[in-house]
């Protein structure tokens, strides 16, 4: 039986938290620590770093925004201009898209901004998420490093010094102190918690024909351009007060669209909407920590006051770690068609990477599964 922390649902297993004596999580700890903040401060602090890096003349831009196309990026976006400031608003485009994924960044542009949509080579992506969901258990490993190389490319390439990004994870869902305290985002915090997971984008030369040519978009800027440009990130819920509920709210005010039901494995129909492999990234999670998409959501949501600790334990129970059979209702086997995968080979994966002290086995080691094709957990 894993132990939960004693606030939220948690578990010991999830990377990067820690434990008080009160057996309270970091990410709990954090949020607590919010109700300290002078927000009003907080936001003339924003003020002024926006009149800093306004463009003068109007020549370029004032800011780049990194947008997935999702709740919190189109919240960004809203704030900025609010801001009066002049957005560039930078997307990575993912490899398996969504139609509603798609309308929402059409919204964006809505809203009145220049937008740049960067697409890498969709051949080597494909063959790099087949080999990070084989390899590492995690097929959006690819999506995730190009969130935070592609918008600093353009903001280097286009001399623009700020880039303004939503939450801070390692305060939001818990982190090393220093990593949860940050207000900018650093090249060594990019390189600790932005996608990389410990491995380097040069792995993957030689594999599957994969070139170093074909990851220029994977790579961060050298640290000689970064200082040429004076390129700096800052997280915009460092100023203002950061609630997933709540940035939904507000986009979907301006124009922003829900999935018409609970996304697969959440408890939201407000996240995890631009991508069909989101699904199969967050049960993979669920295989290696024994934790998903819809614990992350409730202690989100105990935190605020919004959700009893017990009601929202019984809601993980019901969605927490549901085989991804489908995802914003695209067939799992559609989706791993794209990479070149057969259910039965990534039935073989999900065997590799479900963490046995976790999880029930039988005598020889095999995984036990429940009717609907879920591990089963220890008690």
């Amino acid at each position: 039986m894993l132990n939960l922390c004693t606030s939220c649902l948690y578990p010991e297993t999830k990377p990067d938290l820690v434990f008080d004596e009160s057996g309270v999580c970091s990410a709990c700890n954090n949020f607590q620590q919010r109700k300290a903040v002078d927000w009003d401060k907080r936001k003339q602090e924003l003020v002024e770093i926006a009149e800093r890096y306004r463009s003068k003349d109007g020549s370029n831009y004032d800011c780049v925004v990194p947008v997935s196309g999702g709740k919190d990026s189109t919240y960004q976006v809203i704030r900025i201009l609010e801001l009066g400031l002049n957005p560039l608003c930078v997307t990575a485009t993912t490899d398996s898209p969504s139609e509603l994924g798609r309308r929402n960044i059409e919204n964006i542009k809505r809203l009145g901004v220049d937008y740049i949509e960067v697409s890498v080579n969709p051949v080597v992506r494909r063959k790099l998420n087949q080999l990070c969901l084989e390899e590492i258990g995690d097929i959006s490993w690819p999506e995730h490093v190009t969130i935070f190389t592609l918008p600093v490319r353009i903001a280097v390439q286009m001399g623009i010094p700020l880039i303004v990004w939503g939450e801070n994870p390692q305060n939001e869902y818990g982190g090393p102190a220093a990593a949860a305290s940050g207000q900018t985002l650093t090249r060594r915090w990019l390189e600790e918690f932005g996608g990389l997971l410990g491995l380097r984008v040069s792995d993957w030369v030689g594999r599957h024909g994969i070139e170093a040519k074909h990851l220029i978009q994977y790579s961060y800027p050298s640290n000689e351009e970064l200082e040429r440009v004076g390129v700096t990130g800052i997280f915009l819920g460092h100023y203002v007060p950061w609630d997933g509920m709540q940035n939904a709210i507000i986009a979907q005010a301006h124009g922003f669209e829900y999935y018409p039901h609970l996304v697969e494995g959440s408890l939201a129909s407000y996240e995890n909407l631009d991508n069909y492999q989101t699904g199969i990234h967050d049960y993979f999670k669920y295989l290696k920590f024994g934790f998903g998409r819809a614990t992350d959501i409730a202690c989100n949501h105990i935190r605020r006051g919004r959700l009893l600790r017990e009601d929202a334990l019984k809601l993980v129970e019901m969605h927490d770690g549901q085989f991804p059979w489908t995802c914003l209702g695209k067939p799992i086997e559609e989706i791993l068609a794209e990479i070149d995968m057969t259910l039965d080979d990534f039935l073989v994966v999900c065997d590799r990477f479900t963490n046995r002290k976790i999880f029930q086995t039988d005598n020889e080691g095999n995984i036990i599964r429940d009717e609907d094709g879920n591990p089963i957990k220890r008690h």
